[in-house]
């Protein structure tokens, strides 16, 4: 289970560090001082426009941020229940989820069109393979 643990705070790494671009993004559209102003005149109503590349990375943050606590639970029930034969297999599908969802933000931000969704799927699949080996 050490492997998996090893994806499972790597996945965590990810979600504090994929908010970083939209930030970096942010304080240079608003400018430095205003961005730690952090509440500008007119915010939140009238704001500068981020690039959509921003947007797409923030959005990509988001989902994360969203499915990071499933993929917590499971490898943390894996970790008490599971039979220890299949540990191997778990390390695998949580290597597959941390390689999808670092994919995901990619492909994600960079906007290449038809892959977003595949990926996320294949974070989502590696979720249910592990979920299923606690069953």
């Amino acid at each position: 289970m050490d492997s998996t643990y090893y994806y499972l705070g790597l996945s965590g790494l990810l979600t504090v560090l994929l908010w970083t671009p939209y930030i970096l993004a942010r304080a240079i559209t608003w400018g430095i001082p205003t961005f730690i102003n952090n509440y500008p005149d007119g915010f939140p109503k009238e704001q500068p426009e981020p690039p959509l590349w921003a947007l797409r990375s923030q959005r990509a943050h988001l989902n994360m941020v969203e499915t990071l606590p499933a993929f917590a639970a499971v490898v943390i029930a894996a970790g008490q229940i599971a039979d220890p034969s299949t540990y191997t297999s778990i390390a695998l599908w949580a290597q597959i989820f941390f390689i999808a969802r670092v994919s995901h933000a990619v492909v994600y931000t960079l906007a290449i069109p038809y892959l977003r969704t595949p990926i996320y799927l294949v974070s989502w699949a590696a979720i249910l393979m592990i979920g299923s080996s606690v069953l």
